[in-house]
């Protein structure tokens, strides 16, 4: 757990990361489409696709897909979540190395992983395999951690329970980052609202799906959830309590 190596960390939380990771919102597509240009012929390059959440937003929308992803049981989840849409493919690879042809992708997503990838080697990899027109939609569900009992409950809860928490939440880009990062290719970015109400066995599998969380078996796993069902039940209303997220959203070509 110590190793903040993405490939490998999230292979024993697939089933909760699959059911209780929060998705994103309509407007996010609205945007994009609305304001951008960007609809349905334009191909996408889901990289770092995980088991598919993203993938099934740009699929939904009547986008063809790409799934680009390199743990191997996430990329399973996501083929079988996704199988019976033709529209969509994965492939073995990496955000730095992605396999796909020169010239091939018309939009770029990265969801909830931009954190984990080298910054300057996907630029170039993103370059390669953009068309002229192509564009990079960067993108994650960053969780607020005040405002209420319960949000700010949770921060303490993970800071003092996971493993590796400030470590991976540091890594997390800043909005001046991400418009550096794109330069003189910034096209613009917004911001959403977006939440999920959970009951305590979604808040568990929320936790859980973490790579930060003490995995079963694991030293802490118990205290862990000792503290959450502690906190769930001191803050919850009307047996749920709300995790509530700003998603963060930066178009632009690298």
């Amino acid at each position: 757990m110590a190793s903040l190596d993405p490939t490998g960390r999230f292979t024993d939380r697939v089933a909760d990361y699959l059911r209780f990771r929060p998705g994103y919102p309509p407007a996010l597509l609205e945007w994009v489409g609305a304001e951008h240009s960007i609809g349905p012929p334009w191909l996408v390059a889901d990289v770092g696709a995980g088991t598919g959440i993203s993938s099934r937003l740009f699929l939904e929308a009547g986008h063809a897909v790409v799934a680009v992803e390199p743990n191997a049981a996430m990329r399973a989840a996501a083929v079988e979540a996704l199988r019976e849409t033709p529209r969509f493919r994965a492939v073995n690879a990496t955000a730095e190395a992605t396999s796909l042809p020169e010239a091939s992708t018309d939009l770029v997503v990265a969801a909830q992983a931009f954190h984990w990838f080298d910054p300057e080697a996907v630029r170039l990899e993103w370059r390669r395999i953009l068309r002229p027109r192509g564009l990079v939609l960067v993108v994650w569900n960053a969780r607020r951690t005040s405002g209420t009992a319960f949000l700010e409950g949770y921060e303490q809860l993970l800071r003092r329970h996971s493993t590796d928490y400030a470590a991976v939440a540091e890594r997390y880009p800043e909005p001046d980052f991400m418009r550096a990062w794109f330069g003189r290719g910034f096209r613009a970015a917004r911001s959403f609202e977006n939440h999920q109400v959970l009951d305590l066995r979604g808040l568990k599998g929320r936790l859980l799906s973490s790579s930060y969380a003490p995995a079963p078996g694991r030293p802490g796993h118990e205290a862990l959830l000792r503290a959450l069902d502690h906190l769930f039940h001191r803050t919850a209303e009307g047996g749920h309590v709300t995790l509530e997220y700003e998603t963060r959203a930066y178009l632009g070509r690298p």
